[in-house]
């Protein structure tokens, strides 16, 4: 663990607020921990890999990396087969010079929001670092990220996007923070993306924490895609406020990293809110991929669904815990939560913990899971007619897969991440 608090140079040493915030985050980081299996919320992913010591906490330098990569996504070039209005973050920094944003979008860098006071209401805001000890070492190395605001009534005519891309060759702990203020009555769709180029077995760990706020009636569509390096470490948190009437729908695909944690808190904090949180996961080899979701009824009138679906072989495993939590005064209240996944493999492993805690009436509220093998009967039939024994296998897993994809509304994104 000591090798994960370092005594690095910062950006913004001269701000007294953050210098207070960043400190408060290494001693909760410090009083928790890694977690292990005795951490009740980590007790399925273990997380030994980050207890080495020759992880590498850069400091932030006048370097460009444009000159250093010249070939990789920084340069404008993306996977997006679509348009999008894009911000670029390379190993961990983000890339000023992609900031090309319409009129009502506000974005600055994070250590600039701080410094002009646009973050006070906002940064740290959305969770208690006690809880999550990955956002409390990221709080410790609060530095790089993006603070992007979305003005009331603006609308996007297209998503804007988070491009992640990270290089080999150093074991490089990457710390980013980012906030998205949604004001009343905005709509946005937020794409992320994670990538890598050098080795398929570079070894480096993301650790994102996003902080989003959505005001009444605004609506943001959250997508992501993970699919960093087969010995990555990617750990992320979506901590999420919504107020009334507010959507905030989500759809994460991880199928990369050797260890990742998707995990979503969602507080629908006011009459009306609603959260749609959707997942798919695919993997194979040794990985461990985690989807972990929490979201909290606070108020009457508020909704909640979610759909989770993983496709596990080879000697993987997947994990899902997914609460739903109802406030005592949260009636007419519905959340709906399921979990499927199929398992490819003998060895092949899943965990799920799924809870429901309820502590009002007159709510309507539901979870399962259930894990399954392909149907032997239906690999017969399609191969009794001349399909290959393969390629029945493959259309089977994703006609499995395809409900979850089919949540997704827009029809250029929906076809984008069902072929990444």
């Amino acid at each position: 663990m000591g090798g994960l608090i370092q005594n690095i140079k910062l950006i913004g040493a001269d701000l007294p607020k953050l210098e207070a915030l960043r400190e408060k985050g290494r001693n909760s980081f410090l009083s928790q921990g890694l977690p292990t299996a005795k951490t009740e919320a980590w007790k399925y992913t273990r997380v030994r890999e980050l207890a080495d010591d020759d992880f590498v906490m850069e400091e932030t330098c006048g370097s460009d990396c444009s000159k250093e990569h010249s070939s990789c996504c920084c340069q404008g070039k993306c996977a997006l087969p679509f348009d999008a209005y894009e911000i670029h973050f390379c190993d961990g920094k983000l890339r000023e010079d992609h900031f090309h944003l319409p009129e009502g979008v506000q974005a600055l860098p994070l250590i600039d929001a701080v410094a002009e006071n646009e973050t006070t209401a906002f940064l740290n805001k959305s969770f208690e670092m006690q809880n999550f000890p990955f956002a409390a070492l990221n709080t410790a190395y609060l530095e790089q990220g993006v603070f992007l605001r979305v003005e009331s009534g603006v609308c996007l005519d297209k998503p804007l996007a988070f491009i992640h891309h990270s290089h080999g060759g150093v074991k490089r702990f990457a710390n980013l923070r980012n906030i998205v203020v949604l004001e009343t009555g905005a709509q946005a769709t937020l794409i992320e993306v994670y990538q890598y180029s050098g080795e398929a077995k570079s070894e480096y760990c993301n650790n994102i924490v996003n902080e989003i706020f959505i005001g009444r009636q605004a609506v943001l569509r959250h997508y992501k895609i993970q699919s960093e390096a087969l010995k990555a470490v990617h750990i992320a948190l979506n901590a999420v406020k919504v107020r009334e009437n507010g959507l905030y729908e989500s759809f994460c695909r991880q199928k990369g990293a050797n260890l990742a944690r998707q995990e979503t808190h969602v507080v629908l904090q006011e009459s009306g809110a609603e959260a749609v949180v959707n997942a798919v996961y695919m993997m194979n080899g040794w990985a461990t991929l985690d989807t972990t979701t929490d979201i909290e009824h606070l108020a009457q009138n508020t909704r909640s669904n979610q759909l989770v679906k993983g496709v596990v072989g080879g000697q993987a495993k997947g994990v899902f815990q997914g609460k739903i939590h109802i406030a005592p005064n949260a009636v007419q209240t519905e959340g709906y939560q399921l979990h499927k996944a199929l398992l490819l493999s003998d060895e092949a492993e899943v965990d799920v913990k799924p809870e429901l805690e309820i502590f009002a009436d007159d709510v309507k509220c539901s979870h399962g899971a259930t894990c399954g093998e392909l149907d032997a009967e239906q690999l017969f039939y399609l191969q009794s007619r001349g399909i290959g024994a393969e390629e029945a296998r493959q259309m089977l897993i994703e006609a499995f897969v395809d409900e979850s994809f089919q949540m997704i509304k827009d029809d250029n994104i929906r076809h984008w991440m069902k072929s990444f």
